[in-house]
């Protein structure tokens, strides 16, 4: 199937990197394809790309054996199985807070036995090939978001649940709602400790776990620290750090700083 860079990184325990996309454009998202990420993520929650920018932006992606991410904007079953027909090839579903809510994402995700995604595959089919039906249950990667107190403290009976490839964990809220700022929170200790305990969750369970980052040195303070993949700032970002970089270069004052808030 085409679409599997991700998973044979997966597969190998090598550390993948995640591309981040929030700007709706095909020929960004294209552009990013080619600058050497394993996968890249569309954001439909925090990002501005609607479905149909979205489904362009995975046939841009396609010009690579990138692998086709998609955020979406909640635990909203119609969603999620019209994002995977138009080809994406994993889903990371944000604030899943209990077993129950994970079991019901993993089940938009797989085809009957297994779960109960309705059969259409209008363009997964085109994209990954005719094998996509018989193969879509086990290759399709699930990752449940970890970014609420509840979600932290109910971890591992959200790693039970069969199906489910792995957690992302989502620092920002995380911290935000254990009471820390959701800029500087993910950078706290105490916030250090329970993303490592998140971790070492899901290595106890089997599964893997993701880590999102928005800034560049918390990515690399991310990437040795033992996850199986890891998300770069996102292309509104690495913008703004290349034209503060510019802006520096030159004496200048750039008229808007970097953002460093995370989602």
């Amino acid at each position: 199937m085409r679409g599997t860079r991700l998973h044979r990184m997966l597969a190998s325990g090598d550390c993948a990197l995640n591309g981040w996309s929030a700007i709706p454009s095909p020929f960004l998202a294209e552009a990013m394809a080619h600058q050497g990420f394993d996968s890249i993520t569309l954001d439909l929650q925090h990002g501005l790309i609607s479905f149909d920018a979205a489904l362009a932006m995975l046939q841009a992606i396609s010009t690579t054996d990138v692998t086709p991410l998609a955020r979406v904007a909640g635990l909203e079953p119609p969603a999620i199985m019209k994002l995977l027909d138009a080809g994406a090839m994993g889903i990371i579903c944000p604030l899943i807070d209990n077993a129950a809510q994970a079991a019901a994402f993993v089940s938009a995700c797989r085809y009957p036995p297994f779960g109960g995604r309705s059969f259409g595959p209008t363009r997964a089919q085109l994209y990954a090939g005719r094998d996509y039906v018989a193969k879509a249950n086990e290759t399709i990667l699930t990752f449940a978001m970890i970014e609420t107190v509840e979600g932290f403290d109910n971890v591992d009976a959200i790693l039970a649940v069969p199906g489910l490839d792995g957690v992302y964990i989502g620092p920002s809220d995380l911290s935000f709602t254990h009471g820390h700022d959701p800029v500087t929170g993910p950078e706290q200790a105490e916030m250090l400790a329970r993303i490592d305990a998140i971790r070492d969750a899901a290595r106890r369970a089997g599964k893997k776990v993701a880590m999102h980052s928005s800034a560049i040195d918390y990515c690399v303070a991310m990437w040795g620290r033992g996850f199986d993949m890891v998300t770069a700032p996102n292309d509104n970002r690495l913008f703004g750090i290349g034209t503060q970089q510019l802006m520096t270069a030159l004496d200048r004052k750039a008229a808007a700083p970097a953002p460093r808030a995370g989602y």
